[in-house]
């Protein structure tokens, strides 16, 4: 009787699957337990119900899965080819596994405040144009001997330079550095300097500049960059430079 029942089951799941269209196919009928039904011949039942449409148990070809890709630090970039293993997490790499750099200015993409420089701009550390270093020309108008009164011209110089870091995105921090010719006592000239690197100092806070921006020394006659043996080249020693970073 078992057997009859079974097949008359199998002969009515034949008969509708029977009138479904050709190509109304979209898997095959699980019962209860996500197992395939199969007719009595072993053949596995299709329909047009939402069910595994592949399977090897039905003979079907089942790609193998691809295997999952070795990647220790996380960066998306696989370790066979990764030439920067130990990248930290969030960090924006290239196709190396290598922190990217795309406007090649030295400071990687993570930490760029300022993407797409261009090439050749001086930067600092958080990827910002800054200006260029700056040597007060002395060669036109130089210091006074014994003097650290600034003059027309070194204004004017002065001011061109306020006026690029106001309108600069690098947020510049200025190095200010006097220097005298070897005239007179070394301790002297030392603190002659001091006194010149701090007038252009305080010229430059008068047109804008935070105070805090500057660090302000003196370097006496220890850097010349003329000859102190003549009156020509006391004069062009006789300076002030500003470093930015």
């Amino acid at each position: 009787m078992k057997t009859k029942l079974a097949v008359l089951i199998s002969a009515s799941i034949a008969s509708s699957i029977a009138l479904l269209p050709a190509t109304s196919f979209a898997g095959y009928l699980t019962d209860s337990s996500k197992t395939v039904v199969k007719s009595g011949f072993g053949e596995c039942w299709e329909g047009s119900w939402p069910n595994p449409d592949k399977l090897e148990a039905c003979g079907d070809m089942v790609a193998a899965p691809e295997p999952m890709m070795a990647d220790a630090d996380g960066d998306g970039v696989a370790d066979d080819v990764d030439k920067c293993e130990d990248t930290y997490r969030g960090v924006i790499v290239d196709a190396q596994g290598c922190p990217a750099d795309s406007d090649g200015d030295g400071v990687t993409d993570s930490s760029d405040r300022c993407p797409n420089t261009p090439a050749g701009t001086r930067v600092n550390m958080m990827g910002c144009e800054i200006i260029a270093n700056v040597t007060i020309n002395l060669v036109n108008d130089e210091f006074d001997f014994d003097s650290a009164a600034l003059k027309s011209e070194m204004k004017a110089a002065l001011d061109e330079v306020a006026a690029k870091v106001k309108a600069s995105a690098g947020e510049e921090k200025l190095s200010i550095v006097g220097h005298t010719d070897s005239s007179g006592p070394e301790d002297y000239n030392l603190m002659l300097s001091e006194k010149r690197a701090n007038a252009v100092a305080d010229y430059l806070e008068s047109q804008g500049l935070s105070r805090s921006s500057m660090t302000v020394s003196g370097q006496g006659e220890a850097s010349p960059v003329a000859d102190n043996g003549t009156r020509e080249g006391r004069k062009q020693n006789r300076r002030v430079e500003i470093m930015s970073n």
